[in-house]
């Protein structure tokens, strides 16, 4: 899934960056509040950690336009700003949650994580669909309890697809998850992805929706 980071400090985007990358996120990561609302408001995010400190256009600012504009993706505000007024204010603006300045890594990726999966209607760490179970804690897929062998991408695509079990992906929009804006997205690599993933599953988890794209069925199993 790929995350949109904007923070002006250069260490904390640095570190931030890599904690995200290390947990299984592709990462654009801007300085600028304009350029960060542009990138928001043009690309396809699966949520954004947002700096309230922003140079050019403050990070509050980005976020009420991004709302104004329909953009409905979760958003973790960071900020070394104190006051309670201002943590409600950013969370009346839209943010889906609040993390302080400073904060330890883990609490950021955990917040991170459950702000996507809430967005998606999943509110348990663990996805199961059918003899199939993703811990988004430990980045593990298990097929009837047996963990299966997955590559960084490749995790990144079951993922994407189990988080959004019950509709269907397009090409386009896995392409977008899976890779960074400035990456070169080649036509049949996500063709290419889903079928060596298939390859390692003993189960048919992903199914093709021909000119649509691919689906997780939601097997009504507890989530």
């Amino acid at each position: 899934m790929r995350i949109l980071l904007a923070e002006d400090d250069a260490r904390i985007r640095k570190d931030v960056t890599t904690a995200l990358e290390a947990a299984g996120y592709v990462v654009d990561s801007q300085v600028n509040g304009e350029e960060a609302w542009f990138l928001g408001d043009t690309e396809s995010y699966g949520a954004a950690v947002l700096d309230l400190g922003l140079p050019g256009m403050d990070g509050l600012s980005v976020l009420k336009r991004w709302r104004a504009d329909g953009r409905s993706f979760p958003v973790l505000v960071l900020t070394a700003r104190g006051a309670w007024t201002e943590r409600v204010e950013g969370i009346d603006a839209g943010a889906d949650d609040y993390l302080p300045k400073p904060f330890r890594m883990e609490e950021l990726i955990a917040r991170l994580r459950a702000i996507i999966r809430r967005s998606g209607g999943i509110a348990n760490p663990v996805v199961t669909v059918g003899e199939a179970e993703l811990d988004t804690r430990q980045m593990r897929l298990s097929i009837r309890g047996v963990p299966v062998t997955l590559s960084p991408q490749e995790y990144r695509l079951v993922a994407y697809l189990m988080l959004n079990k019950g509709r269907v992906v397009s090409q386009q929009e896995l392409s977008e998850h899976l890779q960074a804006v400035h990456f070169e997205r080649e036509s049949n690599a996500i063709e290419v992805l889903v079928g060596r993933v298939r390859r390692k599953l003993p189960v048919t988890l992903i199914s093709t929706r021909r000119g649509f794209g691919y689906i997780v069925e939601d097997e009504g199993a507890a989530s």
